[in-house]
């Protein structure tokens, strides 16, 4: 590689990878002798660059941190996630550095080139982030997904376009499996995952069940950003309803390449269809309660996946969640460990109030306090 200019970069990118690179190996990537490798070197460094040499049989250069900031080489990847997470980042959320992103983020898009731009723009359009009361559990563990799978779900919700996948459970099976904290390709409802039913399964988890495939055609509408997860919100055209989709479990979309009208999303929007989603309140039953503690003691005393917990009055708070069997459904909230009241459905009251007179009745009566 003859022009200096280009194998300088070509040296920068390669020691920005973090590990250390012996002058040999570096000389054999860049197709020249050692002592031009050393020059090189000796180029970056006046350019400000720090970069760091071992001696010895294994040693090498390496771009260590420095006292300024010097100017980085991004591939293609790296610089759509980089301007991404700057709007992210601008449009909210963190305190003290919005005005900072904005201005980084101008710089870069000054300089991104077109296509890397339409990347950018596709994924912000697509993308709605989700947040929640302190008690919503949504924020789970994270899970990891490939830049190129949400490049495919956002160009394609950007452009109306259907789209093919393959869906995997939460154990790695091929069909979905309901679990707690995830909303599985299913019906919504408002916050919190649902905890688990006798035997492991889970409670309000909506229709899912033995007709989900492995294969899915949607069309696809919104991604919904949590921060620790990502959701895709669509039309299921096999099961003529709205689902949202956990796109780490998402395997090789694809377009169809046929354009497909809007339809009317069954919520306020696209991160409050997955809040309800992940609630599992689109069961058959939705409980409204009110809990005789305040939203904080509530937030710390109840169990992740209890469901949506609001404001309610000085004292008082109010506990939205749901399921589908609603022995299971009054049993969870029994034992929440704090008074309650139901407001709704008249059903849960009535089997609660039966449940504690016949519970009431199988306990014998104390023993005479002693005077």
């Amino acid at each position: 590689m003859s022009d200096t200019p280009a194998r300088l970069l070509r040296l920068l990118s390669v020691l920005q990878s973090g590990r250390e690179h012996s002058g040999p190996e570096l000389a054999r990537r860049l197709g020249v002798s050692v002592r031009t490798v050393r020059r090189d070197v000796d180029r970056l460094r006046a350019l400000g660059y720090p970069v760091a040499a071992t001696v010895g049989a294994v040693g090498g250069y390496r771009l260590a941190a420095g006292t300024a900031m010097p100017p980085l080489l991004l591939d293609d990847d790296e610089a759509v996630a980089v301007a991404a997470g700057l709007r992210a980042v601008a449009a909210g959320g963190v305190e003290g550095i919005g005005e900072t992103s904005v201005r980084a983020l101008a710089k870069l898009e000054q300089v991104l080139p077109a296509r890397l731009r339409r990347r950018v723009s596709a994924l912000q359009r697509a993308t709605v982030p989700l947040t929640v009361s302190p008690a919503g559990a949504v924020a789970a563990a994270g899970a990891p997904v490939a830049a190129e799978v949400l490049a495919v779900l956002a160009a394609a919700s950007s452009r109306g376009e259907g789209l093919r996948f393959g869906y995997r459970g939460k154990r790695g099976g091929d069909a979905p499996e309901d679990g707690a904290a995830d909303p599985e390709g299913h019906p919504g409802s408002r916050s919190a995952p649902p905890a688990a039913g006798p035997g492991g399964g889970p409670v309000g988890e909506g229709r899912t069940g033995p007709d989900d495939g492995t294969r899915r055609h949607v069309e696809p509408y919104r991604l919904v950003s949590t921060g620790q997860r990502w959701y895709l919100v669509a039309y299921d055209r096999d099961r003529a309803d709205w689902r949202s989709f956990r796109v780490d479990r998402i395997d090789d979309p694809r377009p169809t390449g046929v354009r497909h009208p809007p339809r009317e999303l069954p919520a306020a929007d696209a991160a409050a269809f997955v809040a309800e989603s992940v609630a599992g309140h689109r069961g058959r039953y939705r409980a409204v309660v009110t809990l005789h503690v305040s939203l904080d003691e509530a937030v710390r005393r109840l169990p992740r996946g209890a469901g949506l917990l609001e404001p309610g009055g000085p004292g008082r708070c109010t506990l939205v969640t749901g399921g589908d069997a609603l022995d299971w459904l009054a049993v969870r909230i029994a034992l929440l460990g704090v008074d309650f009241e139901v407001r709704e459905p008249p059903e849960l009251a009535d089997f609660l109030r039966d449940l504690g007179d016949r519970i009431s009745r199988s306990c014998p009566p104390p023993p005479p306090r002693r005077a």
